[in-house]
């Protein structure tokens, strides 16, 4: 079978570029799929549940859980056992794979157990299995039936450690040299030769097979020693080859690596591993037994399998590939706290259930060691525990009374600070006013002129140059200058020539212009492929102002968009840089933006389009958080979009909605409490006031920006309007928080939809509640993006009438 990975619907992001999550993984290093050649079993850690069990498939048949109730962060296979760290690493079980009675699944043997130890790096060889302690870099190792096994010195400190065929090898902390141990002392045998054979070479990370092993150095060269029968050690096996591996795995007589540009796998050595079978498909991390390999695709997070001594489902034996019934299988454990520098995996809300996150590694701990548990604060405030739980709590306990006491008080002081805003952002006639100021006009369709920043003034600049640094000459220069991943998503944007895009749009026509962007115009096209896509272009101006603002915006656009990934935000194709041309290639919104959808005056009339539907208004609201959301807690590093607003919310072919336009985006400080001094950008009606007022920049300036679109999507006005006495300009949320604190919701609620059913008040109430905390004056006092989705998820299952889904996130309550 051809395997065709899709993104399941369950999964609230898309991966199209390769992440590394584990540095190698192989016959005897711990991942989150292993497999014990000598009985054709693939076990792995299961995702998307509170815990996260060991599920075994063998011989064609899928076994029960193995001790469902408990929660794992790596396993490990070897020749007929395989053995699993318990989530925190204080317990070590094993379990024989001889098949089990029908319907029963392996019994587990506990080795290992400590308050105070915790481990890491399990790995399985033949039939030993040995783990590191964290804190001390100690190994420890347990015999398997060979009683000449034994462990390493106690003085002894390692960074990573794998294990093969009767012998095991490590890494040492203090310089990155290669010990290995075994069947006799490491001056003879197996693991004696294969640690000679690497010499003074410092190491960041290796993997063993049965007598071979690789892995990288501190330099990222590739090296494989040991024997080389049947050409495992290929034509790579030497100190400085720079084909770019992400991940390895070494079985019996042959090598797999995943290339790092696109993910997929090739393999060098014994027969029956043709790289075609597996062509095209992208994968996380692989894993080998003695002849066959398995791998964890990008796609889907499936684990698909194949080699001579694959035995698929039915019991048949494959050469070529295919699905083991798993689901979807974790990229990687599930740790409580922050990720720190390294950064958190896209969906791991979803994937860890809200049970942890899932963590990209740093490089081994060579030749320094890492912390058991890395301080990182900002990661745990955007989770929103600690300080913002009991932020929540306390609005919780608050009587209704003075609930409602505070909530005119803060709806009195908005509506002067929004009468203020409005002052200042409305220019004379005669032109007079700030200078940063737009105008509301009369026509109500273009009421929303975007604010571009200048350039060369203000931290903005230093922001943009610290993501798309010192253009050499070409842009595609700036990969080298980003990190591992940043480089490996621009490597996989496409390059476009200007005629190709030419012809994409019929040169550009007017017929094609489907909208604007904030650096120039959007083009419907259709590439000689046969994809849709939207290509906005550059403002084709000549005065060096406008130049200048293109480039800023083109930078930005592509240095963040470049490498984000998610089901709720537009996703990058690709870019054109020619002379003074800037292009940018985007996926193609068959259903336009939210905006068209509310304010367009062919959807006037009820019943004329899709979203005159509570259910599908709270589900878009929620689709547009989930992709802010992403941006301030998932993306390495944090962005703030800095111009939410519903025309740049985009709905897709399955009306999911996806945030889009980072062309006035920029770079989140490396403290959650640092604030950024900047010029204030963005789109009138939208302005977070406190940063139009002080110039002060943080991420609850997009929560203002989502808050407002709420109001648009409950009530149908657009974020300022004429009012219908001709009194002047008013802004939604002028309009909406009185009447919403007094207890007149449905005064506001846009006609179209109707009145609401019995089972959306409550969840229109949320909603409500939810936009009238995101638009507060202080940024301190509007919630974080996690707690408002979780509002919305609530809001949702209101909806669709599923209970469990409200147990979801214990701070799921309306922010009273």
């Amino acid at each position: 079978m051809t395997p065709t990975p899709t993104t399941p619907s369950t999964l609230s992001f898309s991966l199209v570029v390769i992440f590394l999550i584990t540095a190698v993984n192989g016959l005897g290093s711990a991942a989150t799929t292993a497999v014990t050649f000598g009985t054709a079993t693939v076990c792995s850690i299961l995702a998307g549940s509170p815990l996260h069990p060991v599920q075994c498939y063998q011989n064609g048949n899928l076994l029960p859980l193995t001790l469902p109730n408990i929660s794992y962060e790596a396993i490990s296979g070897g020749r007929s056992f395989f053995c699993g760290l318990r989530s925190g690493g204080a317990t070590l079980l094993c379990w024989d794979t001889v098949p089990p009675p029908k319907n029963e699944t392996f019994k587990a043997k506990r080795i290992f157990q400590s308050d105070t130890v915790q481990l890491s790096d399990v790995a399985v060889g033949d039939d030993q299995v040995c783990a590191r302690e964290v804190q001390s870099g100690a190994v420890r190792c347990w015999r398997g039936v060979r009683e000449k096994f034994h462990s390493p010195g106690e003085g002894l400190k390692f960074g990573s450690i794998t294990s093969g065929c009767g012998f095991s090898c490590g890494v040492l902390r203090e310089n990155g040299k290669v010990l290995c141990w075994g069947d006799h002392d490491h001056g003879g045998g197996i693991g004696g030769d294969i640690q000679g054979q690497f010499g003074n070479l410092s190491m960041e990370s290796l993997v063993a097979g049965v007598a071979h092993v690789c892995g990288f150095t501190l330099d990222g060269g590739l090296v494989c020693r040991g024997s080389n029968g049947s050409g495992q050690l290929g034509g790579v096996g030497v100190l400085g080859s720079r084909l770019e591996f992400s991940g390895l795995a070494l079985g019996g007589d042959f090598t797999c690596g995943i290339r790092r540009e696109n993910g997929f796998v090739v393999c060098w050595g014994g027969p029956g591993f043709d790289d075609d079978v597996v062509k095209g498909v992208s994968f996380e991390s692989i894993v080998a037994g003695l002849d066959y390999v398995c791998g964890l695709t990008t796609g889907n997070l499936s684990v698909l399998c194949w080699g001579p001594g694959w035995v698929g489902v039915g019991g048949k034996n494959l050469h070529l590939p295919s699905e083991v019934p798993f689901g979807m299988v974790l990229p990687g454990p599930c740790v409580e706290g922050g990720c720190g520098a390294c950064g958190t995996y896209p969906g791991s809300d979803v994937l860890c259930h809200g049970s942890g996150r899932i963590c990209y590694s740093c490089q081994t701990e060579v030749p320094l060691a890492v912390p058991l548990l890395p301080p990182a604060p900002k990661q745990e405030s955007s989770n929103g525990t600690g300080k913002d739980l009991r932020k929540l709590l306390a609005f919780l306990i608050v009587g209704s009374v003075g609930a409602f006491a505070g909530l005119c008080s803060i709806v009195y002081f908005f509506w002067i600070g929004s009468r203020r805003l409005l002052k200042r952002t409305h220019v004379n006639g005669n032109g007079s006013g700030n200078g940063n100021a737009v105008q509301p006009t009369s026509s109500e369709s273009d009421a929303y002129v975007d604010i571009i920043p200048m350039p060369n003034h203000g931290s903005d600049g230093m922001m943009l140059r610290s993501f798309s640094s010192q253009r050499q000459g070409s842009r595609r220069l700036r990969r080298q200058n980003m990190s591992g991943s940043s480089s490996k998503h621009l490597d996989r944007t496409e390059s476009f020539s200007l005629c190709e895009l030419a012809t994409a749009t019929n040169n550009f026509s007017v017929e094609n212009k489907v909208g604007a962007g904030s650096f120039g115009c959007v083009y419907k096209g259709m590439l000689v492929d046969g994809r849709e896509v939207a290509i906005k272009r550059g403002d084709t101006s000549t005065k060096k102002k406008k130049f200048q603002e293109k480039e800023t915006a083109f930078d930005s656009e592509l240095a963040l968009l470049s490498r984000l990934h998610h089901k709720h935000l537009v996703r990058l194709i690709g870019f054109c840089e020619e002379n003074d041309e800037r292009l940018l290639v985007y996926e193609y919104m068959s259903n336009g933006s939210l905006h068209d959808h509310l304010h367009d005056k062919n959807n006037v009339d009820k019943g004329s389009s899709i979203l005159n539907c509570w259910k599908m208004r709270i589900k878009i609201g929620l689709g547009a958080a989930r992709g802010i959301e992403y941006i301030h807690n998932y993306a390495v590093p944090p962005i703030i979009h800095r111009d939410i607003k519903s025309s740049n919310i985009l709905l897709d072919s399955n009306w999911n909605a996806r945030v889009s336009d980072f062309g006035l985006s920029l770079i989140w400080p490396e403290t959650e409490q640092e604030l950024m001094s900047t010029k204030a950008v963005g789109t009138v009606g939208y302005i977070d006031p406190e940063y139009y007022v002080l110039s002060v920049l943080t991420t609850k300036s997009d929560v203002y920006g989502l808050g407002v679109v709420l109001l648009e999507l409950l009530t149908g006005k657009r974020a300022v309007f004429k009012t219908e006495d001709g009194s002047g300009p008013i802004g939604v949320v002028e309009y909406t928080n009185p009447k919403i604190a007094a207890g007149e919701l449905w005064s506001v609620l846009d006609c179209r939809v109707g009145p609401p059913e019995v089972n959306e008040v409550e969840s229109l109430e949320i909603m409500a509640y939810t936009a009238m905390h995101c638009v507060n004056l202080e940024g301190k006092e509007r919630p974080e993006m996690t707690e408002i989705v979780a509002n919305l998820e609530r809001a949702l299952a209101c909806i669709e009438g599923s209970p469990a889904s409200l147990s979801m996130v214990s701070f799921s309550a309306p922010l009273e």
